[in-house]
């Protein structure tokens, strides 16, 4: 069976993704809801109708609908009161065998997921290709980073073209540093939700060492989905996400993942990523290939859709929908060939500062540990140190370097000056061979 959805005949999805207000509304199969039901009563044994509802996520009028057609089933049955005149829910002995049932097919256990067409609506709604990218606007966000004005020329219109880009140069040149703060450029938040239902099967999207949650609703910045009062609570508001991976990047992340153990599906990076930013970093060094990345993206990346399946062999598509960026230290050429590069779109090259660039980081540097900064001293090391041994000026260094002379300084107990003798210690630690 095919899930396919053409977002050209999907509705305007009106501000906000209101609370549901009926059992149709939520979008999900009676039976896969009191599946639910039961499992999350089978976890808390006795629960309440507002304990419930929060573990479901839904409203508490239609909470209750799901209780009452439990109970004319006979699978729950009430129990005493609290002292606060709430009502209490158990299963019946009925109840408890159809719940173990439930939980041999699916070991979810949270809130109810949202159908794949509102995921679809929601996601295209909030797609950050709504956004313009400006010179401001970039400035703006990356600020705080002292940056070739090269870059900055190719960086803004690269986030522009919401093609993918690549990366590239050699290390310690900044270039996971920076791609880390691009989604302060997008800046703003998304809804993304707790998991999505794909027939009877139950996808968990959110996960919280990816999606930020934001702390507090009182700004609804520039989004016009963000939450308000009466919201759907099956969406979460976070930050958008930014998600990287590097060399742990296997096959199994590119596509929904099952696991046995717990019996439950969990979302591919691509889908966890929409909305936010996808950077795939040291591209060259996974367990898979650049080419086999690239032939397992190509179209999504051209179609803004990703094609998926469950073991079960049901297929469908979801919204791809998120900036995807490749990092690598190698040469681009020796990843794959032109025609993939060509597809790519943008290819930024990072290299060694100048000299006042390189400058400017070490002071932004002593300024950020507390030591005092002195022109002369980094001239010196520049025009000795360096000039002896023929090192790029890279913008890792000024932290790498400055960091093993605050530790010097705190271990001795000395002023917060840096000077050139702790410079030559600090050297001789960073680069080993070199300095001897």
């Amino acid at each position: 069976m095919n899930q396919a959805i053409d977002p050209s005949t999907l509705p305007p999805i009106k501000p906000g993704v209101n609370k549901p207000v009926s059992l149709a509304d939520v979008g999900i199969s009676l039976p896969l809801l009191q599946s639910l039901v039961l499992k999350h009563l089978s976890d808390g044994d006795v629960l309440t109708l507002n304990s419930l509802s929060d573990r479901l996520s839904l409203p508490g009028n239609l909470v209750q609908q799901l209780l009452d057609k439990c109970k004319q089933e006979s699978l729950v049955e009430n129990k005493q009161t609290t002292s606060d005149g709430q009502m209490r829910y158990t299963l019946s002995h009925t109840g408890r065998t159809q719940a173990e049932t439930a939980f041999l097919k699916s070991g979810y256990l949270g809130p109810v997921p949202v159908p794949l067409d509102q995921y679809w609506q929601v996601c295209r709604d909030q797609s950050s290709r709504r956004q313009t990218m400006t010179r401001p606007r970039i400035e703006r966000a990356l600020g705080a980073l002292i940056l070739p004005h090269r870059l900055m020329e190719e960086i803004g219109p690269a986030l522009n073209s919401r093609r993918p880009v690549l990366i590239y140069g050699p290390p310690g040149t900044g270039k996971s540093y920076l791609c880390r703060h691009f989604n302060l450029v997008l800046g703003d938040d998304v809804l993304i939700p707790h998991a999505l239902c794909i027939g009877q099967a139950i996808i968990q999207v959110f996960d919280p060492q990816i999606h930020e949650l934001h702390e507090t609703d009182s700004d609804e910045q520039e989004n016009p989905l963000l939450l308000s009062e009466g919201h759907d609570a099956r969406w979460h508001r976070c930050r958008r996400p930014l998600l990287v991976v590097g060399g742990e990047l296997n096959r199994d992340m590119l596509n929904v993942h099952y696991d046995s153990n717990s019996r439950t599906y969990h979302a591919p990076i691509g889908l966890k990523a929409n909305n936010g930013i996808l950077l795939i970093d040291d591209l060259g060094r996974q367990q898979i290939t650049p080419k086999e990345i690239f032939n397992r993206w190509i179209v999504p990346m051209e179609e803004s859709r990703d094609f998926l399946s469950l073991p079960s062999g049901e297929h469908f598509d979801v919204p791809f929908e998120q900036i995807l960026l490749f990092s690598t230290n190698l040469d681009p050429k020796e990843l794959v060939d032109d025609a993939f590069l060509r597809r790519l779109g943008y290819k930024i090259e990072f290299s060694a500062l100048e000299k006042d660039q390189f400058i400017d980081i070490w002071r932004q540097n002593c300024e950020e540990l507390k030591l005092n900064f002195d022109s002369g001293v980094c001239d010196w090391m520049i025009n000795t140190l360096y000039a002896r041994t023929g090192k790029p000026l890279l913008p890792c260094h000024p932290r790498d370097l400055l960091s093993i002379v605050a530790d010097q300084i705190s271990y001795n107990e000395l002023p917060a000056v840096v000077t050139q003798q702790l410079i030559e210690r600090a050297w001789s630690i960073y680069f080993v061979s070199s300095a001897r």
